[in-house]
């Protein structure tokens, strides 16, 4: 059978599609692996016995639960949840929103997919149209979304050294330039794959730079406040009617049940709504239903700040740890300065193998990373050797032996590469 043009792509190796899939391979496997790829939250006990209440809550209350098993949401999601939504944002935030502002989805990932191409690629009038990327790296799921090939083009950030083996991204905003072609601005806050949180002066400088472009600025909050709140630095939460912001139950410690947020202008939501209706039919209503109480009462602020920031801020710094016992002086490493998400983002500079090459020799050792040529969107026909001397881990859903082990794999393998 021949596939379409579409269909090629979509169907085309690539870097999200290999993730996930060295995820579902290890946790079938029966021998040992040391899981440090991927982007699996980790099972904070507290948090699962709050979702195992919620559950049996549910079932106890028959219409509830006949609800929520037998009947479609409208193509905007689940109403209950978006009207909860809304008053939340006005009460704590003190937003001017209602709930024509407010869709969930089947997931961020599909509404991205929907968002980009609902904006940007080829335009009814031939023109065709981009997603500004304003710092790399970014998140690997962006990278293969694009209907359109070449939908983002990105800028190099600039680099600020802390100390011995810790620095920084920043937007180098002497290079971000809007041009015509631009039909978005996209940033992650926090950012996965490095953990960095843009500051509060970048992100108003972006604020600023899409209203005077009449663009949108899209802010992928996926691991920021309110909820989950990952994220170890101060960094306000921002809104207006010129962004779009996007949210998500995956990171609270619910992936499966795939459940995003969107809040927008009223165009945009409309607009997602009846792309939903006819890629998702309805959207799932598993994960508004245990969180609707939770957002109601605001209880999910403080349920956020206690269990979930904690864990992933201890979890960062003990994984910090094995990597300054493993890594020595010997190796010219930095890692990202950890600000937020369960991701560390190590440079090994200067190393004379790719990246890809690391990731290889680990799999044979059983140890699940992430190469880092994958979160360079927009960048790929750039000469760039950082795109090949870093790599991602994942510091929060493995066992904390097997973070340790894992560590010190990774680095046994990186002294092999610098010895040739």
């Amino acid at each position: 059978m021949e596939f379409s043009k579409f269909g090629k792509k979509i169907t085309n190796l690539s870097g999200i599609l290999e993730l996930m899939d060295d995820l579902g391979k290890a946790t079938r496997e029966k021998k040992k692996n040391f899981m440090l790829g991927g982007g699996n939250p980790a099972h904070i006990p507290e948090m699962q016995k709050l979702f195992r209440k919620r559950m049996v809550e549910i079932l106890n209350n028959k219409n509830e639960y006949e609800t929520l098993i037998i009947s479609y949401d409208p193509p905007q999601g689940n109403l209950k949840l978006i009207d909860t939504l809304a008053d939340f944002f006005k009460r704590e935030f003190k937003w001017n929103i209602t709930n024509k502002n407010i869709k969930t989805t089947n997931g961020s990932q599909p509404a991205f997919f929907i968002l980009f191409n609902l904006i940007a690629g080829q335009m009814s009038d031939g023109r065709k149209k981009k997603i500004l990327l304003p710092i790399v790296p970014e998140y690997i799921g962006y990278m293969d979304q694009g209907i359109e090939d070449d939908l983002f083009v990105s800028v190099k950030p600039e680099f600020e050294i802390i100390d011995n083996h810790t620095f920084k991204y920043h937007i180098d905003f002497n290079k971000l330039k809007v041009t015509d072609e631009i039909a978005a601005i996209c940033i992650s806050r926090p950012t996965n794959p490095t953990g960095n949180v843009i500051t509060n002066e970048e992100q108003d400088k972006l604020i600023k730079l899409a209203e005077e472009n009449k663009i949108p600025l899209i802010i992928d909050n996926a691991y920021g406040a309110p909820f989950p709140k990952i994220m170890f630095t101060d960094a306000n939460l921002q809104w207006n009617n010129n962004m779009i912001l996007s949210m998500s139950l995956s990171k609270l410690g619910l992936p499966s049940i795939r459940t995003g947020i969107i809040i927008a202008d009223e165009k945009i939501i409309e607009a997602l709504g009846r792309a939903d209706a006819i890629v998702s039919l309805a959207v799932a209503n598993f994960g508004p239903a245990i969180m609707d109480p939770l957002i109601k009462d605001s209880s999910i602020i403080d349920i956020s700040k206690k269990y979930v920031t904690p864990y992933y801020k201890e979890r960062s710094n003990q994984a910090i740890s094995f990597i300054k016992k493993y890594f020595d002086n010997s190796i010219p490493y930095y890692i990202h300065k950890s600000e937020g998400t369960f991701f560390l983002w190590i440079w090994l500079k200067d190393i004379p193998v790719k990246s890809k090459e690391i990731y290889n020799r680990l799999k044979k050792r059983d140890v699940i990373i992430v190469p880092g040529e994958y979160f360079f969107t927009g960048l790929k026909d750039e000469k760039w050797k950082h795109i090949d001397e870093c790599i991602r881990i994942n510091f929060g859903a493995a066992p904390l032996e097997d973070v340790e082990q894992g560590i010190k794999i990774i680095a046994e393998e990186i002294k092999k590469a610098y010895r040739g």
